[in-house]
């Protein structure tokens, strides 16, 4: 294909600002899909994962043909923690359609994307979506991202990109939020005129850098990325570049390119052309593919480093290996390592102990869908409590530090920006974002943040909204803080919850187990109403006697359970605690399951 006809583009955005959607508006008005097929909502969103938490995890590929030019477009998370994916999926596009929600507007995962994007010196295209819902406020938006190009230097020709209102629910663009049109076609007339085409270096040797790998069952692993010189054909012989170390060779066992939703065999690409090479068995992110006779490997430019770290260890617990699979510690390390191939942002160490392993992340979310993922796979596992990672810069010992948004109802801001300075975060800026709602911006250290959420959604009666990205390292604060507020309720013995013993413990605080549950000493039944951890047995029944006295067989009303998420628990362990994760459960534990062991070891730390 001549490269004037090709487009390459990255949809750029945060959380939830309609990205996945967009492209279904995009891929169904192109003639992507027959007129009489049924396509599911958020087609992109292929993962069971990402469709049941309606977020996009990986980045993804896909293309459609519009006047003749083949737009390859490259779907990104919109999540933080998952910025290793936007920036690999940048190294492949010429242009970016940055969207932002007309009512949200700039986010911080928005000035993270964006500045991303102009150090590439990528053309963007700024797209303002959900323009037709409640409240929306699309002009006070756009001034709103030109102030944040200015901030991130942006040169003169970014700052007089196009700017086009769009709604990707009912999927129609106009250069007027005012004006709204019947389809897509300013949008796509945009892509085309605005976006540049790729260079023209057919005439070079080959050479592709690998921003992606794919894995098919019968042909392996396969490499995706975009070919930056020269040309490529089926069977021929490549050599694989992998930074300073020696390149070997392989061959081209095939070839695709993609169209819609599907790969498509090919016989040949050119310069410009993202494409997808199988038959290379040890091929990484990062690794260049180029003719066999002139290898020259393409800069990869490392992705930020990981900000939080968890142990992951064998499951040691009195039910372990009961309901997983794959229990032990060659399964669990020949699985991480798995993961390092693909998850560029992962990182994982050896420790003294071989059951343990140290993993690296960009946040709590990019690490909990590693865990949901390994225990869908049937892992059997225990994790820690998520730490920071804190680094010496010139001597000095710096932490990471978080830029949070929080988004309350006007009456609440009170109460919010007392928690967030009470967890030492400092305020940057202060809005109104929209009828009887503030916007407030924080800086704040990571370690604090940790948890935070469900006190903010206590605090707000459900209303709060937030959200944060990596800001920069910062010298250590010395202040501590605990971020529990509440302790732990422990079971007393192993055995079976039953109902009387539920009804005598749930006094003291919140249950997580219902009558019938099985127990075992040491593991977390509950959250105390008080700081400190006390012992409940749940599984003490009622004694029988031939006596009885009124009302003594009356029912027993327990209280609902509080069932918490993965990412509930992992705000909730303290540092004494261990998450066991499980196929069909997760429990929350205690290092020492005995009470008196724990009992002596904390007499032990007093005395140190």
């Amino acid at each position: 294909m001549e490269p004037q006809n090709i487009r390459n583009i990255a949809i750029i955005a945060h959380v939830d600002h309609g990205k996945t959607t967009l492209v279904d508006a995009m891929l169904k008005q192109s003639g992507v899909f027959r007129d009489n097929e049924q396509v599911e909502e958020r087609v992109m969103d292929s993962n069971d994962l990402e469709r049941e938490r309606g977020i996009t995890i990986l980045a993804k590929n896909t293309s459609l043909v519009y006047k003749n030019v083949k737009i390859n477009i490259i779907d990104t998370p919109g999540h933080a923690d998952f910025g290793g994916e936007v920036e690999r999926g940048l190294k492949m596009a010429d242009g970016v359609l940055l969207l932002v929600d007309a009512f949200e507007g700039c986010m911080p995962q928005t000035r993270f994307v964006l500045k991303k994007a102009l150090e590439l010196n990528l053309s963007p295209i700024l797209v303002i979506n959900k323009v037709d819902r409640q409240n929306a406020r699309p002009y006070d938006v756009t001034d709103q991202l030109l102030e944040l190009f200015i901030d991130l230097d942006a040169t003169d020709e970014q700052l007089d990109s196009p700017v086009v209102y769009v709604s990707g629910r009912d999927g129609w663009a106009s250069l007027s939020p005012d004006s709204p049109k019947k389809d897509l076609k300013v949008l796509f007339d945009l892509i085309v005129d605005k976006i540049p085409s790729p260079e023209d270096t057919r005439s070079g040797a080959f050479q592709m850098l690998v921003s992606n790998i794919d894995y098919d069952e019968y042909t392996g692993r396969i490499a995706v990325g975009r070919i930056a010189r020269g040309s490529v054909q089926l069977n021929m012989p490549i050599s694989i570049c992998r930074g300073s170390e020696k390149h070997y060779h392989a061959k081209v066992s095939r070839l695709y390119n993609y169209n819609g939703l599907h790969r498509d065999v090919i016989e040949e690409a050119s310069a410009g052309e993202i494409v997808a090479i199988s038959g290379v068995e040890k091929i990484n992110i990062g690794d260049t593919i180029c003719s066999l006779d002139t290898p020259e490997p393409l800069e990869f430019k490392a992705v930020d480093e990981p900000v939080l770290s968890m142990t992951f260890s064998v499951n040691n617990g009195p039910f372990a290996g009961k309901e997983g699979d794959y229990v032990t510690s060659r399964h669990i390390r020949d699985r991480l390592q798995k993961e390092l191939e693909s998850n560029i942002s992962l990182r994982v160490e050896e420790t003294d102990s071989p059951d343990s392993f140290v993993v690296s992340g960009r946040g709590e979310l990019h690490l909990s869908v590693l865990i949901e993922n390994m225990r869908r796979q049937g892992y059997e596992f225990m994790v820690s409590k998520p730490q920071t990672i804190n680094k010496v810069i010139d001597g000095v010992l710096c932490e990471p530090v978080e830029y949070l948004t929080v988004d309350v109802p006007d009456e609440f801001t009170g109460t919010v920006m007392e928690g967030i300075g009470t967890r030492r975060g400092v305020l940057a800026n202060m809005t109104p974002s929209a009828q009887g709602y503030t916007k407030m911006e924080f800086t704040i250290p990571s370690r604090f943040l940790i948890g935070y959420r469900s006190e903010l959604l206590t605090a707000t009666k459900g209303n709060g909204v937030m959200s944060h990205v990596f800001d920069s390292y910062q010298p250590f604060s010395e202040v501590d803080f605990n971020v529990r507020s509440r302790g732990s309720l422990v079971a007393y013995e192993e055995g079976e919850a039953v109902a009387y013993g539920l009804f005598n413990a749930q006094d003291r605080g919140t249950l997580f187990v219902s009558p019938g549950e099985r127990v075992y000493e040491g593991m977390v039944v509950g959250e105390n109403s008080r700081l400190e951890d006390v012992v409940v047995n749940v599984c003490k029944r009622k004694a029988a006697t031939n006596m009885r006295a009124s009302g003594s067989d009356e029912a027993l009303r327990l209280t609902p359970p509080r069932i918490m998420s993965l990412e509930e628990c992992l705000e909730f362990i303290a540092e004494d605690e261990l998450l066991e994760v499980t196929p069909e459960h997760l429990r929350i534990r205690k290092r020492i399951l005995s009470a008196d062991l724990r009992a002596k070891e904390v007499n032990r730390s007093k005395k140190k």
